[in-house]
């Protein structure tokens, strides 16, 4: 009996919302079938989950944002690390690909798009979180 999540960090994520539109990164090098991603990094030692969401943002894409809240936590499914999902909202900036080594593109994305960029579904506190943040501009 292993247990690979409890050797490894907790992974980061943040659910940024803007202008009825979600933030995608496309990762390099795709874990498994994991291409297009949130914008999300290891939690670093002392950190808290949003903390390191908001860190990763301003890290990955140049966006400073603000946690708003926690989402929810789970094992992946498809990696078996601990993730934490935070919603947050941008404070100031545009969204560039800033760390060119870890990601390839970046678009922001409607909620009808979301099946397209993630086949698989996701984490359902985050795709309740997004039908009731992205359907709100559109009704």
């Amino acid at each position: 009996m292993t247990e690979p999540t409890s050797t490894k960090p907790g992974i980061a994520a943040a659910i940024v919302v803007q202008d009825g539109r979600v933030l995608m990164v496309q990762r390099r090098i795709a874990e498994g079938e994991l291409s297009w991603q949130f914008p999300a990094g290891e939690i670093e030692a002392g950190e808290t989950p949003q903390e390191a969401a908001v860190r990763e943002t301003a890290e990955e894409v140049g966006l400073t944002v603000k946690a708003v809240g926690l989402l929810g936590e789970r094992v992946h499914p498809k990696t078996g690390r601990q993730m934490s999902y935070t919603a947050c909202e941008v404070v100031s900036g545009t969204a560039t690909v800033v760390d060119t080594e870890e990601l390839a593109e970046l678009a922001w994305i409607t909620h009808e798009q979301i099946t397209e960029f993630v086949p698989y579904g996701l984490f359902e506190p985050v795709q309740a979180y997004l039908d009731d943040r992205l359907r709100a501009g559109t009704i």
